[in-house]
Order: structure tokens, then C-alpha cells, then sequence
């Protein structure tokens, strides 16, 4: 065998050992909190409210106020992350603008997120007077997720082969043609890679909405932006370390971040199916 054909050999073998290492921890987890917490799943878990001192009863306040912290901070980063990484890529002038938002972008994705709940509390809870609530928890959520957003998106464009635009532009085609028409919807399984992660990290953030969204307890559902909101990330936080029944809470504890974790999973599983078929009708 000749030496290049041992060095891929070599290759090969250490990165599927890799590979099986990240499956069997992954398998591991699962296996760990489907025993920790399985047994609490149930319908009723999954579409009432905590009572008699969160020692019995569901989860639905926490998982619907996930979901709608969510979709609201979704709602809001991924279409300014997109049109930032846009004109970053394409519009982006003076060249010294660009590089002072880069840094920015940048520093902003290596923040503590406590930070991010730090702010979110100064400016949207106490400066704007919009006080706990479903808004202040979305939009500090939204701000968290921007920058991975923007990095993504940025990354994504790039990946689109220069002739595509050169061909669009050489047609006849304006500058914002080639863009809506051309270079998004070719880097648009990408960016939805990019979207994926963020839904993952802003389902999952606890830091940023204690001090800007959520509750320890709540009776029903919210009935407005200005509501504030159980969560899911919060409520396994309290459970945990506030909980006065360890022996009734903590198996509610891991229930709720078992939900959590198939939560995740069936929104990124969307997430790549839809990629999948759009990858699929462009090679037809």
C-alpha cells in the first residue's frame, strides 16, 4: 500500500472513530434523560399547568411561552440578520463602516449571554418601560440571535459560485434582482442551516429571559405581548434550585428538559427536511 493510501486509510479510520465517539455520548444523553425523566411524560404533562406547588400537573404555560419567545425573537432576527449580512456582502461602503460592524457582530456573538440579560433588562424592561414581559423576553432573545444570523447568512452568500451573479448581472439583470432573484434563493439552504442554530440557541438560553421575561409561576397562558411568561429553560432552573419537593419536582425538572430536547429536535428536524426539498426541486 502506498504511503498516500495509508495516510487516507489513517484518516478515515480516526475520523469514523470520531464519529462513533459523538454518536454513542449523543446515544449516552438520550438514553440518561429519557430514564431521568420519561417517566413523567404523559399527555396531561404536556397540556396543563403546574399545581399544588409545581409537585404536580404539566408543563403547557412554560412550553407555550417557549415557543412564543421564540417565534417573536425569529420573527425579528432572522429577516435584520439576513438584510445585514446582504449589505454587508454586497452594499457594504465606506470599507471602514464595514470592518467597525464586523467587529461589532462579532464581539456581540462571543457575549455572555447574561450580558445580553443584563441589557435586555436596561433597555427594553426599565428604559422603554416595557417592564417583564413576552416583548422584553423576544427581543433580547432576538439580539442574541443576530449575530449568528448575520455570520451565517454572510457565509452562505458566499458559497454561491461568483459566475451565477456575473451571468444575472451580464443579462441585464439590476444589482437588487440578482439578489432577490439569484444569489438568496441559491444560498437559502445555508442560511436556513444558520437559522436552524439560532432556534436552538434561543429555545434553549435561560440567562437572557430571567431578567426580562419569565415568571416562576403562572396561572394561564399569556394573553398579550406585555404578558409575562413561563419558559421552559427557567422553569427546569427553578425546579431545581428554588424547588421546596425535590423528590415530586426533580423528575419534572428532567421531563421538562427532556421536552425541551425533542422540542429542539423536531424544529430543526423541520427545519432540514425543508432544506432537503428545496436542495432537491433545484437539481430538477
Amino acid at each position: 500500500m502506498k504511503p498516500r493510501q495509508t495516510l487516507n486509510l489513517a484518516a478515515t479510520l480516526l475520523l469514523g472513530s470520531l464519529l462513533l465517539v459523538t454518536a454513542l455520548f449523543l446515544l449516552l444523553f438520550l438514553i440518561r434523560m429519557f430514564s431521568l425523566g420519561g417517566s413523567v411524560l404523559s399527555w396531561e404533562f404536556l397540556t396543563t399547568g403546574p399545581r399544588n406547588a409545581m409537585t404536580q400537573g404539566g408543563i403547557l404555560p412554560a412550553l407555550v411561552g417557549t415557543l412564543l419567545l421564540t417565534a417573536l425573537a425569529m420573527l425579528v432576527a432572522l429577516p435584520l440578520g439576513v438584510l445585514t449580512a446582504v449589505w454587508l456582502t454586497n452594499y457594504g461602503r465606506p470599507a471602514w463602516l464595514v470592518r467597525l460592524l464586523r467587529i461589532a457582530i462579532n464581539t456581540l456573538a462571543g457575549t455572555p449571554s447574561i450580558i445580553f440579560g443584563l441589557f435586555g433588562m436596561a433597555l427594553f424592561v426599565n428604559f422603554l418601560g416595557w417592564e417583564v414581559s413576552l416583548l422584553s423576553g423576544g427581543m433580547t432573545l432576538a439580539i442574541l440571535a443576530l449575530p449568528v444570523i448575520v455570520n451565517n447568512t454572510e457565509e452562505a452568500i458566499r458559497t454561491v459560485p461568483p459566475e451565477f451573479r456575473d451571468a444575472s448581472l451580464a443579462l441585464g439583470a439590476t444589482t437588487r434582482q440578482t439578489i432577490t432573484r439569484v444569489i438568496l434563493p441559491t444560498a437559502l439552504p445555508n442560511i436556513l442551516t444558520g437559522a436552524i442554530i439560532s432556534v436552538g440557541r434561543v429555545a434553549g438560553e435561560t440567562a437572557p429571559i430571567m431578567f426580562t421575561a419569565t415568571t416562576f409561576f403562572a396561572k394561564g397562558l399569556p394573553s398579550g405581548l406585555r404578558d409575562d411568561v413561563m419558559a421552559l429553560p427557567y422553569h427546569i432552573y427553578a425546579l431545581m434550585t428554588e424547588g421546596t419537593h425535590p423528590a415530586a419536582q426533580v423528575p419534572i425538572a428532567y421531563g421538562t428538559a427532556l421536552v425541551l430536547l425533542l422540542m429542539v429536535l423536531v424544529i430543526s428536524s423541520v427545519a432540514i427536511f425543508v432544506r432537503y426539498s428545496i436542495r432537491r426541486k433545484r437539481q430538477w
